[in-house]
């Protein structure tokens, strides 16, 4: 199994999940470091950041949820990156988070094909959908380290409590052990000139301090994310000098000092 496995999760749609989850992957990449994006998703927001066409069902992620699976995983590189590559989504995974439901040891079905069937990267990064079903409850049990984005509004930092919460709770049910550790909260989308913005910014440390979770730099909001993303470019890639390239670093560099420590 890859020595960290990282969900991003959030119970929101809309909150900087896949953003998060691709520029993550592509500044730990540029550490030297072989990275694999899951995308449980299936809304496929992957597909349009990594500029991957939309695969066949038996390409992707619903092949490996599948029971049938014997290890041939589909992995597709992005952006002709040789460190990273993806597993992609499809639609037709909200069929399959329903069949887990009833398919003994569903919730582990993710965590055992990582550990039959391991990926030979140093970091999986798996995109979770927006609603904490059955898909989520994989991307639980099979992380090592969880990343949360908020996004600065009133029911994503309320929402952000709630999934601690849940968290806890459903690795208690679940038995994990170890738990997955949440490696911190990430402000996303944070303009300076709203005011809305500010103020909710300047309550987020005391609510991380309150959960007892590690507070990262805010990723500010850019158009330039949008832009990028329709060209299917990481921000690095499509305007390496803009600032917001930077907000990914420390992310990056905790996830690297993780790889150092296993």
């Amino acid at each position: 199994m890859a020595k960290i496995v990282i969900a991003v999760l959030a119970n929101a749609g809309g909150v900087g999940k896949s953003t998060l989850s691709v520029h993550l992957a592509y500044e730990v990449s540029k550490r030297k470091r072989k990275v694999a994006l899951l995308d449980l998703d299936p809304q496929r927001s992957l597909d349009v950041f990594c500029g991957l066409e939309a695969a066949e069902a038996e390409n992707t992620m619903v092949k490996v949820l599948a029971k049938n699976f014997k290890g041939d995983w589909v992995l597709e590189s992005a952006w002709d990156e040789a460190r990273i590559e993806v597993c992609q989504g499809h639609p037709l995974l909200a069929d399959t988070g329903n069949d887990l439901v009833i398919r003994k040891r569903g919730e582990y079905t993710l965590a055992d094909r990582l550990h039959k069937y391991p990926l030979p990267h140093d970091v999986v990064i798996i995109d979770c959908p927006a609603t904490l079903g059955m898909l989520n409850v994989n991307a639980l049990a099979a992380a090592t380290h969880l990343l949360v984005p908020i996004q600065l509004e009133m029911k994503a930092i309320s929402g952000a409590a709630e999934l601690v919460e849940w968290c806890i709770n459903t690795s208690e049910e679940l038995q994990l052990d170890p738990k997955p550790s949440i490696m911190g909260f990430v402000p996303s989308m944070y303009d300076e000139a709203i005011a809305m913005h500010r103020q909710y910014y300047s309550q987020l440390p005391a609510i991380a301090e309150q959960l007892n979770v590690k507070l990262y730099p805010k990723i500010r909001s850019s158009n330039e994310f949008k832009n990028a993303s329709a060209h299917g470019l990481p921000l690095h890639k499509y305007r390496n000098k803009h600032p917001a390239c930077k907000d990914f670093k420390q992310i990056a560099d905790d996830v690297v000092e993780l790889v150092k420590s296993k």
